[in-house]
C-alpha cells in the first residue's frame, strides 16, 4: 500500500509538474508576442513635424522616436484624404477595392479583413481609440451619406470612438468664431459625438481632445498587460484636423506666432505630449521592448491651412484632396526598441496599404492567397536591410458628384498623376523632381503611355474587388 501510495503521488507530481511546464511554455509565448500601436494623426503635413525638419515645431517625442527607429522619408497615403486611407490601413488593401472613394462616401464592408480580426484570432486584446471614419458608429444614426459601420464589427473589442471629426480642444464644444461643420448657436457640437463601447461617452470630455483618446488607451493596454495578453491598439488622433485649438498652455508655447499657427501648433505639441505619455507608460510597465509602434498621417495638410500658410508640405507641392506630393507624401517612422536598428533614415517607398502585410510578416502569419493585397511587408526595412519597392502602387479619390476623379501611379522614381480638377494626366520624376515642377509627358510620350496602361490594368482589378469577386455572400 506505502509503494502504490508513494507511485501514485510521484505520478501526482509529474502530471502537475508537466501542466505547470506546459503552462509556463504557453505564457512564455504568450508574452513575447510583440504588442503593435497604430498611431495616426489627422491632416498632419509632411513638413509639420521637427524630425522632418520644422524648425518651429515643438514635438519632441516624435522626433526621439524617429531618432530611435525608423524614419521614412518616402511614405505615402493610400489616398489624399482620411477615410480611403483608414481603409487601406486596416486591410492592406486600396480603398478603391472597398467602394471607399472619399470621405462619408461608404463604410467598411463585412467581409473585409481587418488587422484587428486577424491579430484577435492570434490572442491579441483589440482596441480602437479616437477617429473611426470608416461608417457611422451609432445604429439609430441615419445620414444622407455613409452607413452603420462601428469598429466593433470589425475585430475591436475596446472601442472609443467618434464617426469623424471633433474640436482638437473641448470636442463636444463649438469653438469661438468657428462657423464650419458641426457648429450650433448654442454653443454646443454638432457633429461627431464620443461613443464608448456602443454608449455616448459623457464624462471626462474637456479639454485637449488627444488626452481624451489617451485617457482611454491606457486603461485598455492596463487590462490587457494585466491579463498577461498582447495587445493591438489602434489610436487614431483628430489632430491636427479642423476645427483645430490648442488650449492656453499649448498656446503659450508660439507667443510669437500668428493666432492660428498658434492653435495649429500647439494642438499637434499637445498630440506629442500623449504619445509621450504612452511611451513612458510602455517603460513604466517595462514592455517598450516588446510593443511596436508606427506612426503616420491619413494625408497631407489640409486645403484651408496650406492656402493661408498654416500647415507645411515641407518641400513638396499641394495638399489635401490633391494627388501632388504634398496630398500623399506624409509623416511616418517604426519604433521596436532593441529589434529595430536606431537611426535609419528609409527612402524605401512605403505606403499606408503595406501594414497589414508587415505586421503579418511580423508575427510569420500567412496571407490569404484567394483576396488581393496592394500592399508589401516593409519588414526588411524594420531589420535594417536596403530595399527598393519593386511593386507600383496607386491612388485615387474620387466624387463624382462634383466631376472629381483624380488618380496616382508611381513606379520607383517615375510618376504619373492627375494633379487636381481638370487636368491632364502628367508625369513627374519624382526622385530629381520631388517638387514636381517639371511636367515630362511631352518628353516622354511612350513611359507615360505605358504607365497609363497599367493604371488601367490596376483600377479593373479594383472594380472587380469591389464587384463581389473577393466576397464569398
Amino acid at each position: 500500500m506505502k509503494i502504490l501510495s508513494t507511485c501514485k503521488l510521484a505520478l501526482t507530481i509529474g502530471v502537475n509538474l508537466i501542466m505547470l511546464s506546459s503552462y509556463a511554455q504557453k505564457k512564455t509565448t504568450t508574452s513575447n508576442q510583440p504588442n503593435i500601436i497604430l498611431l495616426m494623426a489627422d491632416d498632419l503635413g509632411y513638413g509639420d513635424v521637427g524630425f522632418n525638419s520644422n524648425k518651429k515645431i515643438i514635438t519632441p517625442n516624435l522626433d526621439l522616436m524617429a531618432k530611435s527607429g525608423v524614419k521614412f522619408t518616402n511614405f505615402y497615403a493610400a489616398a489624399p484624404l482620411c477615410s480611403p486611407t483608414r481603409a487601406s490601413v486596416l486591410t492592406g488593401r486600396s480603398p478603391f477595392r472597398q467602394g471607399i472613394f472619399a470621405a462619408h462616401t461608404g463604410a467598411m464592408r463585412p467581409a473585409e479583413k481587418t488587422i484587428a480580426e486577424v491579430l484577435k484570432k492570434e490572442g491579441y486584446k483589440t482596441g480602437f481609440f479616437g477617429k473611426w471614419h470608416l461608417g457611422w458608429v451609432q445604429p439609430d444614426e441615419v445620414e444622407s451619406r455613409g452607413m452603420y459601420s462601428p469598429p466593433w464589427h470589425h475585430g475591436y473589442e475596446e472601442t472609443f470612438a467618434t464617426k469623424s471629426a471633433v474640436p482638437t480642444w473641448n470636442p463636444t464644444k463649438t469653438p469661438e468664431g468657428w462657423t464650419g461643420f458641426g457648429s450650433e448657436d448654442d454653443g454646443s457640437w454638432g457633429g461627431s459625438i464620443y461613443v464608448h463601447n456602443g454608449k455616448p461617452a459623457t464624462e471626462n470630455l474637456d479639454g485637449d481632445d488627444s488626452r481624451i483618446i489617451m485617457d482611454r488607451a491606457i486603461p485598455f493596454l492596463e487590462k490587457s498587460i494585466s491579463k498577461d495578453k498582447p495587445f493591438f491598439a489602434t489610436i487614431w488622433f483628430h489632430t491636427p484636423h479642423e476645427p483645430v485649438v490648442a488650449g492656453p498652455e499649448y498656446l503659450a508655447k508660439y507667443p510669437d506666432l500668428p493666432l492660428a499657427q498658434r492653435h495649429y501648433y500647439g494642438a499637434i505639441t499637445a498630440m506629442d505630449d500623449q504619445i509621450g505619455r504612452l511611451r513612458a507608460f510602455l517603460k513604466d510597465k517595462n514592455i517598450e521592448d516588446n510593443t511596436i509602434i508606427f506612426f503616420c498621417s491619413d494625408n497631407g495638410h489640409a486645403d484651408p491651412l496650406a492656402k493661408k500658410g498654416i500647415a507645411s508640405a515641407g518641400p513638396f507641392t499641394g495638399h489635401k484632396h490633391q494627388m501632388w506630393e504634398g496630398g500623399l507624401r506624409v509623416p511616418a517612422l517604426a519604433l521596436w526598441p532593441k529589434h529595430i536598428k536606431e537611426g535609419i533614415v528609409s527612402d524605401f517607398q512605403a505606403n499606408t496599404s503595406d501594414y497589414f502585410p508587415t505586421i503579418l510578416d511580423i508575427l510569420n502569419i500567412q496571407q490569404d492567397k484567394k483576396v488581393p493585397l496592394d500592399g508589401v511587408s516593409f519588414n526588411p526595412i524594420l531589420k535594417g536591410e536596403s530595399k527598393v519597392r519593386k511593386t507600383a502602387f496607386a491612388s485615387g479619390y474620387q466624387r463624382l458628384y462634383n466631376d472629381t476623379e483624380l488618380y496616382a501611379y508611381i513606379d520607383g522614381q517615375y510618376k504619373i498623376c492627375i494633379p487636381e480638377k481638370g487636368d491632364e494626366m502628367m508625369l513627374f520624376d519624382i526622385k530629381n523632381d520631388p517638387a514636381e515642377k517639371h511636367n515630362l509627358a511631352l518628353e516622354k510620350p511612350e513611359l507615360l503611355k505605358k504607365m497609363m496602361l497599367e493604371l488601367e490594368k490596376v483600377k479593373e482589378s479594383w472594380k472587380q474587388s469591389r464587384e463581389g469577386k473577393d466576397y464569398q455572400w
